[in-house]
């Protein structure tokens, strides 16, 4: 995400109005997320590949995001089938399958991958400075932009004084072990880092200061909606209300 690695792309999502991706993407995940049944979350993960498909992702960032996010999905497939309470399916030594606990992982597999192929192939293929923009034309608190911006600026920024940091370290003969010595240079490590990205950012808000900044960024950059973007809207708010009425059918 830091790298924008999905950004760049000469695919018709990548040329999209990200005001429409980013309310599409938004819409979907708020439908997901209440989704009581496994219906409306499958049809989402089937789309979610499609749309990876279409957006001609590269391959190996994008498996080394979803493996990320996986990772921690297995983790409930470890605990939820032996520890929520149900028709016990059968038993794994001294531990019972509940039926329950199997479905419930089973659903927030589905939901979880379909909600980041969604923000994947629509989010991430716009630049950050982008999704800024249509954060601010979708009138989205000017706080939360602003924070949004600058949370992904100074993501780099620390990111810069950690290398740096560290690399000091490692020329100094730092290496990690499991004793006080590691322990009590990793922490001035990560408070070196913090008092740094601190200094920069103090420089930053006074170089803003000195320019005349005023609370509001101007860009010349603007967003229009062609005939396809509209289609491409039309047809995510059918994709939407069939969601809702798959959900509505199973409750």
């Amino acid at each position: 995400m830091i790298d924008e690695p999905f950004a760049a792309g000469g695919s018709f999502l990548h040329r999209a109005d990200p005001r429409a991706k980013l309310a599409l993407a938004t819409g979907i995940t708020c439908i997901l997320a209440v989704s009581p049944g496994w219906q409306a979350p499958a049809l989402a993960l089937c789309v979610g590949v499609g749309l990876v498909l279409w957006a001609g992702l590269p391959g190996r960032a994008f498996w080394r995001r979803m493996l990320t996010v996986n990772s921690f999905v297995a983790f409930l497939w470890v605990f939820l089938p032996f520890t929520t309470p149900g028709e016990v399916l059968g038993h794994l030594g001294p531990l019972s399958i509940s039926g329950p606990g199997l479905n419930l992982a089973l659903l927030i597999s589905l939901k979880t991958n379909a909600i980041m192929l969604a923000f994947l192939a629509l989010v991430a293929t716009s630049d950050a400075a982008s999704l800024g923009q249509a954060m601010h034309r979708l009138r989205v608190p000017a706080k939360l932009v602003f924070l949004f911006l600058f949370t992904y600026r100074f993501i780099h920024v620390i990111n810069d004084e950690r290398q740096r940091l560290t690399t000091a370290a490692r020329l100094r003969g730092f290496k990690a072990r499991s004793n006080a010595h590691t322990y009590r240079t990793l922490a001035s490590l990560v408070a070196m880092v913090l008092v740094g990205a601190m200094r920069r950012a103090e420089m930053t808000r006074r170089a803003m200061l000195l320019r005349g900044f005023s609370g509001s960024f101007s860009t010349l950059r603007t967003f229009r909606m062609g005939a396809r973007e509209r289609l491409f809207v039309a047809s995510g708010a059918v994709y939407a209300a069939v969601l809702i009425v798959l959900e509505v059918l199973h409750a």
